[in-house]
């Protein structure tokens, strides 16, 4: 089966809609044309996008369709969900993923155009709010999040990463409006503005946090899992296409779910694939996607992410991104309950994987699991020129993150790892006698 790869520049994203990819309505004869946008480098969308796309799941189950025509899929990709919902609403994309906040936009952008959608199932999510991170320069004197105020800083507005920055400005009592000098910014942009010293701190989704602390070039300041607020990355589908094409959207939901069990099943071999897709580091990959990463992946639309949802729309209406959503009507389960069919139920009752400490060796397939981070301490401060890389979870809010970028506190005889300063000064004010240490000096006390 052909498969026809589209790169679009940021200048291409600025030509008139018409140029872009056609859609299954426009096949002509046997021939169907399914058009699928998704986000290489949003990595918790990648059994709906990269890693689907590169196992041909997809492509196999059209195949075996037998019926009568011949499919072809056109992979676009786009830095943001918005470019996707745009060409969903001017019928150009069939199938999309995105994150939770652009997933309402493009939820009240279909609706107010006549070109309804539905969030039919969801890839990569975080209970807590673990996927977006708040983060600054490895030399910057902020530690906490009130040390914004007055600060400029980059998010994308109508992202997920900015929705977490808000609600966090609103917890630490600054007016994410006037409290802060918000500029919006790609994520790339952003990054780049960080780099440059010309924003205070940067609000991003994956995989850029991530990315940008395994290079050097950021540290974190705010752990989104800090709010306990799920959320996710999840697939919409224009409402004609499902109700023209239903074959077609049960074999991508079935196709997303095989990604998602050969993610499951294979972590390290998915994270490589990823990363070879992408150029994205396979060990950023697998700080999100691997065994124990940030994100849990599940097509199952589970309550708490609709409910999540819900409570998402008073941030865009806040914002005047958006109105009244109708989370209920968006929300359609119908399409991956009977392309799962009896396993649904085992997938909808499922539980993220729990908290823990890895090392991925260098040359190997598989990582090597530990119960507790003093452990992997030890391993790591015996083998250190075998690592390739060293993960390990929050004490308090369980994300994941790299062992040498992460802030130490030595209480008594255990060592605790901490995504950021402001969260391991709150485990030591409450635990007299326990104090912050290098990584040096946590891997000597380990060893």
């Amino acid at each position: 089966m052909k498969r026809t790869a589209v790169s679009l520049s940021a200048a291409a994203l600025l030509l008139p809609l018409s140029a872009c990819g056609g859609s299954a309505e426009a096949g002509s004869g046997t021939t169907v044309t399914v058009t699928v946008g998704y986000q290489s480098k949003t990595i918790n969308t990648v059994t709906a996008g990269t890693l689907l796309r590169s196992l041909g799941y997809f492509e196999k189950q059209l195949n075996a369709l037998h019926d009568g025509h011949t499919y072809k899929v056109d992979w676009q990709d786009y830095a943001t969900g918005a470019p996707i919902t745009a060409q969903m609403t001017a019928g150009k994309i069939d199938i999309g993923s995105m994150g939770d906040f652009p997933l309402l936009l493009n939820a009240a952008r279909g609706k107010q155009l006549g070109r309804p959608t539905h969030l039919i199932s969801v890839t990569g999510y975080n209970l807590r709010g673990g996927l977006n991170t708040v983060v600054t320069a490895p030399d910057s004197k902020l530690t906490t999040l009130k040390d914004l105020k007055g600060k400029k800083v980059s998010t994308s507005i109508g992202s997920a990463a900015d929705g977490t920055l808000v609600r966090a400005l609103q917890r630490a009592g600054i007016d994410p409006d006037k409290g802060i000098s918000k500029l919006n910014q790609q994520p790339a942009v952003g990054a780049s503005a960080l780099s440059a010293g010309s924003v205070d701190a940067l609000s991003q989704f994956v995989a850029w946090p991530g990315l940008l602390a395994f290079q050097g070039k950021a540290k974190a300041l705010y752990d989104g899992a800090q709010l306990k607020l799920p959320t996710f990355h999840g697939v919409t589908a224009r409402e004609d296409f499902a109700q023209q094409h239903p074959a077609v959207l049960d074999a991508f939901l079935k196709a997303q779910a095989q990604a998602t069990d050969y993610l499951s099943d294979h972590p390290v071999t998915a994270a490589e694939k990823v990363a070879e897709a992408t150029g994205l580091p396979a060990e950023v990959v697998y700080l999100y996607n691997g065994a124990h990463g940030i994100a849990t992946f599940d097509p199952a639309v589970k309550p708490q992410l609709v409910t999540a949802l819900e409570q998402d729309v008073s941030v865009l209406k806040a914002a005047k991104l958006t109105g009244d959503v109708d989370v209920g009507a968006f929300v359609d389960d119908r399409y991956v309950k009977k392309a799962l069919g009896s396993s649904y139920a085992q997938r909808l009752a499922s539980s993220p994987a729990p908290a823990a400490s890895e090392v991925w060796a260098k040359g190997g397939r598989k990582t090597i699991t530990f119960k507790a981070p003093k452990e992997l301490l030890a391993y790591v401060a015996g083998h250190r020129d075998a690592i390739r890389a060293a993960y390990v979870p929050d004490a308090t809010t369980g994300t994941l993150w790299f062992a040498d970028k992460a802030v130490w506190v030595a209480d008594g005889d255990r060592l605790l790892p901490f995504v950021t300063p402001a969260t391991a000064r709150t485990y030591v004010s409450g635990h007299g006698g326990a104090r912050t240490v290098s990584y040096e000096t946590a891997l000597e006390r380990a060893s």
